[in-house]
């Protein structure tokens, strides 16, 4: 096995954790909605979550770790690509919010601030900005 090899099943094995993650938030009120549905099959086909690993993941979502990401950078670019993949989408109004605020849950932002950063993240995904602005934009939403 070459290291490339070992990087490309590392990352694999990541991609499938944070879709179980995704998952889970989902699952959390015991229902997979339409809406969320749509979403996870696009996010399944951007992590390259094949169809027989994301039927085993729905499946068996709770054996994978979740792994939120360690720094507010990474919770941040996260938010970022899923906050456009909402907004993609076309998951509007008030389900729109819901889910995004049940990811940033799930990414480790605080319950009670998710609110503020899925509002701000769905108004930065729509005014299609870069990730550097976005990120840049989140870390000073209150000033």
């Amino acid at each position: 096995m070459s290291f490339s090899d070992l990087f490309d099943s590392g990352f694999k094995k990541r991609n499938e954790d944070h879709f179980a993650a995704i998952v889970r938030v989902a699952m959390s009120d015991g229902v997979i909605s339409d809406a969320e549905k749509a979403f996870l099959d696009r996010l399944a086909t951007r992590l390259d979550i094949t169809e027989i690993e994301y039927k085993e993941i729905l499946k068996d979502y709770k054996s994978h770790p979740i792994n939120p990401p360690t720094s507010y950078d990474m919770r941040l670019e996260r938010l970022y690509d899923l906050a456009r993949m909402v907004w993609v989408d076309d998951i509007e109004g008030p389900n729109q919010h819901w889910l995004l605020e049940k990811i940033c849950v799930g990414l480790g932002f605080h319950a009670q601030n998710v609110k503020y950063i899925a509002d701000k993240a769905l108004a930065l995904a729509y005014e299609k900005v870069d990730l550097d602005t976005f990120i840049d934009e989140m870390k000073n939403m209150n000033k």
